[in-house]
């Protein structure tokens, strides 16, 4: 599934419409960081490991729909972290990241399983596009129309102004609507009374920041009342939205 992120980019979605999830495995710190960050800029979800034993044990817990894999690893080399990884996700795509770029070290990672590689130095561009391509062609995305947002079973059409949750329609005031799209934009990530203050008011409300609050009440009434909870509190943080469990 595909739509369209708030800065303009086509994001890709699992079938269940959460966040696509991929692990990166480098024993460079610095580099995970920046490749997590480059992910998580496309609305990725993304966990990282710096060894090949906690890339298995993240994995198991995470299963993620790729996986970016250094070949150079302290404890075991790419290619036994790779055999097995799949033995328990058998179709998951790997993007090898190697600093070798012979032939030889090309075709023993592609042999051993990996669907692709990529060869450090790098640009984060490349990586990310040829992760796109990877999930697309593994069957992990899908294709919704561009105007659409989804979190779980909650969608957004941008375009009519259309709110449903599975099988049932949401009717939504101008600002309810606003503030809904605002966190569905941003889904998994706590939002502060000010953001949304500032992005569905478009100016301080000063002492009256309680009517986030109170549109937050409102949209809970709406979007979650019988259901399981997709609207969250993070206490002195802000709010977020979520899946229901």
């Amino acid at each position: 599934m595909t739509t369209t992120s708030p800065q303009g980019r086509t994001e890709l979605l699992r079938p269940d419409r959460t966040p696509v999830r991929v692990l990166v495995v480098d024993d460079e710190a610095p580099l995970a960081e920046l490749l997590s960050m480059a992910l998580r800029y496309e609305g990725w979800e993304v966990r990282s490991a710096g060894d090949g034993a906690g890339a298995l044990r993240t994995a198991r817990d995470f299963r993620p729909d790729a996986v970016v894999l250094d070949v150079m690893l302290p404890d075991m080399d790419g290619l036994a972290v790779l055999g097995r990884l799949r033995r328990e996700l058998s179709d998951v795509p790997v993007l090898f990241l190697t600093a070798r770029d012979s032939v030889e070290d090309r075709i023993a990672g592609l042999t051993a399983g990996g669907d692709d590689y990529v060869t450090k130095p790098f640009s984060l561009e490349e990586v990310v596009a040829r992760l796109r391509g990877l999930i697309r062609r593994s069957g992990t995305a899908s294709v919704r129309g561009e105007s659409t947002l989804a979190v779980g079973d909650l969608v957004l059409d941008e375009d009519s102004h259309e709110v449903s949750r599975g099988d049932d329609s949401i009717h939504l005031t101008a600002t309810e609507f606003e503030l809904l799209r605002f966190l569905m934009r941003n889904p998994r990530r706590v939002l502060s009374k000010a953001q949304i203050l500032d992005r569905v008011w478009n100016y301080d409300f000063g002492g009256q920041a309680n009517v986030v609050e109170l549109y937050i009440s409102y949209l809970r009434k709406k979007i979650d009342a019988g259901r399981s909870p997709m609207i969250h509190t993070r206490r002195g943080a802000g709010y977020l939205i979520k899946p229901g469990e």
